[in-house]
């Protein structure tokens, strides 16, 4: 099974505020496009991925995240993730009905290509699934099946509302980086534990990292 992946990204400038004990205003923004670009890379080179499009509004992120293949979807609704993630799923159904899809979020650095494929095929037994973060408390992939909805929950506290939703919790092991999200410091230093990128590599080489 061959999925298209959704993932929304936010303008550089708003991106990763709880990060500021570690990157300051004027890292941030190149810190939050590494992230995506890292993802989006490791993404594309996954053998369970058809194609990869970047819900964004940024027109820098757009360019480079283009540059490495995805297809941009302008952020028309502007009306934040869930929204933006809906409006994704939506552009990608009119042209490919068929296509299983779903959505990843923008800040998975040290994402590993087979890791994501095991997570992605182990999705495909059910109409709709989602894996949980490293904390277990949000959501880092919400898939849906053939013609199936993605119907969106994410943010705070959003794998307790997608298991309420409806959609299967995937109860695997040793995918560790499709779960290692980067919000705060300490994530950002799990994720370097595990090796991330090299665009994350190269913007967080000589960061002041929390626990470090």
């Amino acid at each position: 099974m061959q999925w298209t992946l959704v993932i929304p990204l936010k303008p550089l400038s708003r991106a990763k505020s709880r990060l500021s004990d570690t990157a300051g205003d004027g890292v941030r923004p190149g810190l939050a496009l590494a992230f995506a670009k890292d993802t989006v890379a490791a993404a594309l080179s996954c053998a369970a991925v058809a194609d990869v499009a970047v819900v964004t509004d940024d027109e820098r992120a757009a360019r480079e995240l283009a540059a490495l293949g995805a297809r941009i979807v302008p952020d028309t609704p502007a009306g934040g993730l869930n929204a933006a993630v809906a409006h994704g799923a939506a552009v990608v159904r009119e042209m490919r009905p068929r296509t299983p899809l779903a959505a990843l979020n923008a800040d998975l650095p040290a994402l590993r290509p087979a890791e994501l494929a095991a997570v992605l095929g182990a999705a495909s037994e059910f109409s709709r699934a989602f894996l949980a973060d490293a904390a277990r408390l949000g959501t880092t992939l919400l898939a849906a099946g053939p013609g199936g909805e993605l119907r969106p929950e994410f943010g705070v506290r959003s794998r307790r509302r997608h298991r309420a939703s409806g959609a299967e919790e995937l109860q695997l092991a040793g995918v560790d980086s499709v779960r290692q999200d980067v919000d705060t410091g300490e994530d950002l230093r799990a994720a370097l534990a595990m090796g991330v990128g090299p665009y994350t590599a190269a913007v967080s080489a000589g960061l002041l990292i929390p626990g470090s």
